[in-house]
């Protein structure tokens, strides 16, 4: 990397190893592989710098692979920043320059780090779980859609996520159809009944609307309103 000869990064709450291909928040492991992971350690190659998206093309989208690269970059820089808990409208890490890229705007902690030693590490793993079961919070989509797709289970959400990075819009209606996704309008309240993964999202009950008492998994960048 251009600013440390180490393959370990830290930045806010999060570490990521470069050797390992591994995300964490709070010492905990954040689900976070494939092309999301690629374009992270390629942003933090060049922190401040334009990553451009023929640069991307180019390093993740071989000539020779026959995708929608467009669909597909989306797909993963959105999956990226619901692994960082990030806003497209309000960015703290990865900033969109329209039609030019993407920037890392963070601030870059030295090796030191993560450096640690296992003293280090050990207080990283110890660090409490943000308390949120119990608490309200309210559903919102940061790109500013009026609803949100909420998996029944962690599994769907996976799921969902590889229909969306194959563009597979049947697949998703397939999902809605069986009730595996639940459609639920901005602004609605739930309430959390575990928060295991804080990182990635809580299990939520639903508390208004059409799918009112049903439990729901909900990532962290559609909840708002917890402390």
């Amino acid at each position: 990397m251009s600013q440390t000869s180490s393959s370990k990064v830290r930045f806010g709450d999060y570490h990521v190893d470069l050797h390992t291909c591994e995300l964490r928040k709070h010492g905990q492991k954040v689900r976070l592989a494939g092309r999301p992971f690629q374009i992270l350690a390629l942003l933090l190659e060049q922190p401040g710098e334009l990553l451009t998206r023929q640069e991307l093309q180019s390093k993740l989208w071989p000539a020779d692979t026959f995708v929608d690269f467009e669909h597909g970059v989306n797909a993963a820089v959105q999956t990226l920043r619901r692994a960082l808990c990030d806003s497209h409208k309000n960015p703290r890490y990865i900033e969109t320059l329209p039609r030019r890229g993407y920037r890392f705007i963070a601030s870059i902690d030295g090796p030191k780090e993560i450096a640690g030693d296992a003293a280090g590490r050990g207080k990283m793993r110890a660090r409490p779980a943000p308390r949120w079961v119990g608490q309200v919070a309210t559903i919102c989509e940061p790109s500013g859609r009026n609803y949100v797709l909420l998996p029944i289970t962690e599994t769907i959400f996976e799921e969902m996520h590889t229909c969306e990075a194959a563009k597979d819009d049947l697949g998703i209606s397939l999902l809605v159809a069986d009730e595996k996704l639940l459609l639920v309008s901005c602004g609605t309240k739930v309430k959390i009944l575990e928060a295991s993964n804080p990182a990635e999202g809580c299990r939520v009950r639903i508390l208004g609307g059409q799918f009112v008492g049903e439990k729901a998994f909900a990532p962290r960048a559609y909840l708002s309103g917890l402390a």
